[in-house]
């Protein structure tokens, strides 16, 4: 199954992603990587690094962000980490990681599910 990871400048925003994913689609390897080692806004390399560590397979594993220096300390962690199969994407957070989840699940690849979020970045809610 392609891994997941949440990245926000809030753990408990990144902690409610994953607990809504996890209500959609319960065995999907999920982690959050929320805010600071001390629980302050912001963003942690090493706390990105792990969760991506912890969901890490040979499938995979889509990084979600929420904004800003959340996608440059990603990438940070994307160049050392430095396998292919893992990629940060561009669409909304929670409807993508909700999307990547019930997906992976299903058995999709990571190219699959690659291609359906780009239809997510445009989806009206009303």
């Amino acid at each position: 199954m392609v891994g997941i990871v949440i990245v926000s400048h809030s753990q408990k925003l990144a902690e409610g992603v994953v607990e809504v994913a996890k209500m959609m689609a319960s065995e999907v390897p999920i982690a959050a990587a929320g805010g600071l080692e001390d629980g302050s806004l912001g963003t942690s390399y090493e706390k990105i690094l792990a969760a991506v560590e912890k969901v890490f397979s040979s499938d995979g594993v889509m990084i979600f962000v929420d904004m800003g220096s959340a996608v440059m300390t990603t990438e940070m962690v994307l160049e050392d980490f430095n396998r292919p199969n893992v990629r940060m994407i561009d669409c909304p957070l929670v409807e993508g990681a909700i999307l990547a989840a019930v997906e992976s699940v299903g058995g999709k690849t990571l190219e699959e599910i690659l291609k359906l979020t780009e239809d997510v970045r445009t989806t009206k809610k009303f």
